[in-house]
């Protein structure tokens, strides 16, 4: 049976920035959305709550479903990636609270867009979706007899 790893990703835009996480995989600083797997127990939309307080220390509600991506990783590792977005009034501060992050960098679509450290290309293709307004009611994700709330 295909069991491709399930992620969510969240776009965090303020002020015409976009907030990124910071973290050194193989002594590299690498960028990435805030971003991380479902875990059992949650709903897609809170894993992607719940991992941007743990990559960032901000608490804020998705707004909007973009986009699954189906990716296939380099390493041929199969991805379903659940991208959401949310907005925010301003820049606020971050304060990360998972050690694999080195800190949160608010940076324009420009700067990700041509960087050369970003984490996976998923990471460009989010910023894309997001300009060209991709944006869908999270209703359109739904959790059914969910028996964990």
């Amino acid at each position: 049976m295909f069991k491709p790893h399930v992620t969510v990703a969240c776009i965090v835009h303020a002020k015409g920035k976009f907030l990124v996480v910071e973290e050194t995989i193989n002594g590299k600083a690498l960028w990435n959305q805030p971003a991380g797997h479902l875990e059992a127990d949650e709903t897609l939309q809170e894993a992607a709550r719940r991992e941007l307080w743990e990559e960032t220390g901000i608490t804020a509600e998705p707004q909007h479903f973009l986009r699954l991506h189906q990716w296939l990783a380099p390493d041929n590792t199969p991805f379903l990636r659940f991208l959401f977005s949310i907005e925010l009034e301003d820049c606020v501060p971050t304060q990360p609270h998972d050690s694999d992050i080195d800190c949160c960098r608010w940076v324009s679509a420009d700067e990700i867009l041509n960087a050369d450290n970003l984490r996976s290309p998923l990471v460009a293709e989010s910023i894309r979706t997001w300009q060209r307004g991709e944006r869908y009611p999270l209703s359109l994700i739904g959790a059914f007899n969910w028996p964990f709330h």
